[in-house]
């Protein structure tokens, strides 16, 4: 008997799949191609998706190459630096897939020409040192609308090393002030960034160009001139180094009580009391003085006073300056320097104005922390 033997016949194994292919590197630039009144700050970058950047070029229509930075991967590019005001530029950027050609894709763009530029000025300069009631003040320029205080506020960076705590205050629609909570730290380290090139100010204002600055918080020199008593004291770093005899403003034209700062040094001066709304026939004058400090924009100085030499610890006879002996105003001219500090007291005659000068101190510091906007 025959045996049958059944077969099993197993299925037939499948053919291996064929690889696929890497997909292609694709690129996305920023700004887009047509893209118009870019600022020219940016951002201005290239991404590669599946592939590598391997070439970036940002040219301007002059032919002009700026630089840029493709990343350790590959993935992605940035420019460096800001781009002109008005300009039309070509980014073409490269790129390379794990297989197949390179790509390349270009974006041609413009800039914003704005018809208002911003110029920002500031005081103190980079590399002062100033004293302990030195604010930091800026000014917009007047050829351009006033800003938006809070754009503005945020395009001006100051830091402080050590740190302290300190608030912006508008005096004008272009004028901005900063200043700490209390005087400064002898030897505290200023920074400035006006970081404004490129910005929207708002109100159709743009910045004009970007500053920085370094300033450098001196000793405490704090003079205190009490109307009163008729002296002067004189500290440096909370140490009494002299009292000296001054005469003040006189009963008619008494001086401002209240904290100024140095602004100026002159080794001679014309004062003329008609600048400040007072002629000569109303009993002004005109008179050169040696060793002139000015403590406001109102005609307040300290000076020598040779014919009030007499006057001077015993009654108040000047128009509103501090008046002192010939020796003493020079040695003050030469102790002082811009942001120290002068309190006058007693002198029978009005607060200083807070916008005269820089008579910052005199605004309460819950109210200067408000703005004033």
């Amino acid at each position: 008997m025959a045996l049958l033997v059944a077969g099993c016949s197993g299925g037939a194994s499948a053919p291996s799949a064929v690889d696929e292919a890497p997909p292609a590197p694709t690129l996305e630039l920023a700004p887009g191609n047509g893209a118009k009144d870019v600022s020219p700050v940016g951002p201005f970058t290239a991404t590669a998706v599946n592939g590598k950047i391997v070439n970036a070029v940002l040219n301007n229509s002059e032919g002009e190459q700026l630089g840029g930075t493709i990343a350790p991967d590959g993935a992605s590019w940035t420019a460096n630096g800001k781009l002109g005001y008005g300009k039309t530029y070509t980014l073409a950027v490269t790129a390379q897939g794990a297989s197949g050609p390179a790509i390349t894709q270009q974006s041609t763009f413009s800039t914003v020409s704005p018809e208002n530029q911003s110029y920002v000025s500031m005081n103190p300069l980079d590399g002062q040192t100033v004293g302990i009631g030195q604010p930091l003040a800026f000014y917009f320029s007047g050829d351009a609308p006033a800003p938006d205080k809070a754009r503005a506020e945020e395009a001006i960076k100051i830091q402080t090393e050590p740190a302290v705590e300190g608030a912006f205050y508008w005096f004008n629609s272009r004028e901005v002030h900063w200043r700490p909570k209390e005087y400064w730290k002898p030897g505290t380290k200023v920074s400035i960034n006006i970081d404004v090139y490129g910005r929207d100010l708002g109100n159709g204002s743009w910045g004009q160009e970007d500053r920085t600055a370094t300033i450098t918080i001196g000793d405490a020199v704090v003079l205190k001139a009490d109307g009163a008593s008729h002296q002067m004291t004189i500290e440096k770093n909370g140490q009494l180094l002299r009292t000296m005899p001054v005469s003040l403003g006189k009963p008619s034209f008494p001086s401002n009580n209240g904290v100024h700062v140095v602004t100026e040094h002159h080794p001679k001066k014309v004062m003329d009391s008609s600048t400040y709304g007072l002629p000569v026939e109303a009993g002004g004058y005109v008179t050169e003085v040696e060793w002139a400090v000015r403590i406001s924009n109102g005609g307040e100085f300290l000076h020598a006073a040779p014919w009030s030499v007499g006057d001077q610890g015993r009654r108040n006879v000047s128009h509103g300056c501090i008046n002192m002996s010939d020796a003493d105003a020079k040695w003050i001219f030469d102790l002082v320097k811009k942001g120290d500090v002068v309190e006058i007291t007693n002198s029978g005659g009005p607060n200083l104005r807070s916008w005269d000068g820089f008579g910052d101190w005199q605004v309460p510091w819950d109210q200067w922390a408000q703005g004033n906007k």
